[in-house]
């Protein structure tokens, strides 16, 4: 009966409280939106000022390697060897001019260019990806050598090799 006279229908508690219940999960579901929409911005500014600075450095090491390579032309000059010269020469250059953009270059711009050449040449962007996982993979069968090795020689403790197989056995 109290219930009954609470909301001046039958069941109005459970009803009202059904309803409370709605409003802060509700609630709760969009200040968990609010606030995966707010790390997500933080991660994407993180990510962008990371990619500000890698590129940065990488522009200065590659500029670096373009001045080297203008040395090395200058020296093939002076030893007679003009065609490998010109040839180092023009490799400068473009390492010179890719440096150039690369401390220039903000995220956002290395970014679209990237997507812009991909969707130019799509066939070549995925030889690309082919040649990275093919390398990936040989990266990580010689890492994974490795650690086996380590791993067989700590298991063996110094026990000599002629004991590791059994007769007739081969390695």
């Amino acid at each position: 009966m109290a219930a009954e006279q609470a909301s001046g229908r039958p069941g109005g508690t459970v009803a009202e409280v059904q309803e409370k219940g709605q409003e802060l999960v509700s609630e709760a579901q969009k200040q968990v939106q609010e606030k995966a929409q707010e790390i997500r911005g933080q991660a994407e500014v993180r990510l962008r000022d990371q990619v500000d600075q890698r590129s940065a450095q990488a522009g200065e090491q590659v500029q670096a390697v373009g001045q080297a390579l203008e040395r090395s032309a200058e020296q093939l000059r002076m030893d007679g060897k003009e065609t490998p010269a010109s040839v180092v020469e023009q490799v400068a250059r473009k390492a010179e001019h890719l440096g150039g953009y690369l401390q220039s270059a903000n995220a956002d711009r290395i970014l679209g260019d990237v997507e812009n050449f991909a969707r130019r040449r799509p066939w070549l962007t995925g030889a690309a990806g082919v040649v990275a996982g093919f390398l990936a993979s040989r990266f990580v069968k010689a890492s994974s050598d490795r650690r086996y090795d380590a791993y067989r020689s700590e298991v063996r403790g110094g026990i000599p090799a002629s004991y590791e197989l059994p007769a007739g056995g081969s390695r």
